[in-house]
């Protein structure tokens, strides 16, 4: 079977690495540099079982900039562009998935077109209408930045959009290339999945903001938040995932999904969703203000990026963080080796780590590693437990 794959982000590249275990995948990018980097098999994002795949495993796999090239003869085509949220339009910017659809439709219109990208309640449905194009459908990704292979290799659920023999068809591609027996598949409408999605999502970061707020009650009345996490999570019905206090929910997906599903509310009563949504600024305020308390003179941040084994500092939430400091005059340094450049946001980029050290009062650290822990007494951080979760 021959797929293409339009996007060379996590999504697309774990998915074209997935599949080409077993088909025959071609990957198409409008960046000449990412095209070569798979072509010279090189993973465009960091991954660490990505990086292995893409070395060691016989992958038939291929990139191309020629979008004929990636669609004529293709059984199925994949759609993973970016669809970040627009605040102006209220909505995902589903432009690039727009312009995918139209080339599609002119070049190879019989093929298979699932949407991996992420889209508003309805989009899927909308355009099968519009474009008649039958064969379309929507398959929602569940992955987490550095662990996308992974998390395709052993999904937690396979759902697709489509309740027929096309979506089962898709499902069971996918089944084939994953690591793990009896993977769970469910098959539904497209809306319907495209509401699994965002739902998922949501939840993801409702976790996230309860147990910030409940850090920013434990620091306002001198409590022990560990503790009190500790105690929570032990009910078997709230477990351990996602507890661990941070700065705020951020990346790729939380951020622009909750805005989302809240557009989607418009015409329906609802009160949790924009809470969700609101709980984030308010975490800002409240870690910004903490800070503020330490009369810092300069302020060191120590890396943009949220998790360990990511690349993305998209819509972190250590930036919301730096601009309120900012507005009340600290000085900020930043600490980020993934940065190349001598500013970030007109605020100095400091990647000798001993210099870094030396020159910030306090440093800001989302997450608590080793390397800081020469300088634990300056470090202010929420991490109770170590880790991402």
């Amino acid at each position: 079977m021959r797929v293409a794959v339009v996007g060379t982000g996590y999504v697309g590249m774990s998915l074209a690495v997935l599949l080409a275990q077993h088909e025959d995948v071609v990957m198409l990018d409008i960046d000449p540099g990412r095209v070569a980097k798979v072509n010279a098999r090189v993973s465009t994002v960091e991954d660490a079982d990505l990086t292995r795949f893409m070395s060691e495993k016989p992958l038939r796999l291929a990139a191309t900039l020629d979008p004929r090239e990636a669609y004529a003869g293709a059984d199925i085509i994949v759609i993973a562009t970016p669809t970040d949220y627009d605040p102006e339009m209220n909505s995902f910017d589903t432009s690039t998935v727009d312009t995918v659809l139209r080339d599609i439709i002119a070049i190879n219109p019989r093929a298979t077109i699932a949407i991996k990208s992420t889209v508003p309640v309805g989009y899927t449905d909308r355009k099968r209408t519009q474009l008649s194009v039958p064969n379309l459908l929507f398959s929602p990704e569940f992955l987490r930045e550095g662990l996308a292979l992974r998390d395709n290799l052993y999904p937690s659920r396979i759902v697709v959009g489509d309740t027929g023999e096309r979506g089962a068809a898709f499902a069971e591609i996918l089944c084939r290339g994953a690591a793990q027996p009896d993977v769970p598949v469910l098959l539904t409408q497209s809306a319907e999945a495209e509401a699994i999605k965002l739902f998922s999502n949501t939840y993801l970061a409702m976790r996230v903001a309860f147990f910030n707020e409940l850090d920013t009650f434990a620091m306002s009345h001198d409590l022990d938040t560990r503790q009190i996490i500790g105690g929570v999570r032990l009910d078997p019905r709230i477990g351990t995932h996602y507890s661990n206090p941070s700065f705020g929910y951020g990346g790729y997906c939380l951020p622009k999904d909750t805005m989302q599903l809240l557009a989607n509310y418009s015409a329906v009563p609802q009160n949790l969703i924009r809470a969700i949504v609101d709980a984030n600024t308010t975490r800002k305020d409240a870690v910004a203000a903490a800070i503020l308390r330490l009369k810092p003179d300069v302020v060191g941040i120590f890396r943009l990026t949220m998790k360990a084994g990511s690349d993305n500092f998209k819509a972190s939430s250590v930036q919301g963080i730096m601009k309120r400091l900012k507005a009340r005059g600290v000085e900020i340094i930043v600490h980020e080796p993934l940065l190349d450049a001598p500013t970030w946001f007109n605020s100095p980029v400091i990647n000798d780590l001993a210099e870094f050290k030396r020159r910030s009062g306090v440093i800001v650290a989302n997450r608590m590693t080793p390397l800081l822990d020469d300088v634990a007494d300056r470090v202010f951080t929420r991490d109770c437990f170590g880790g991402d979760l």
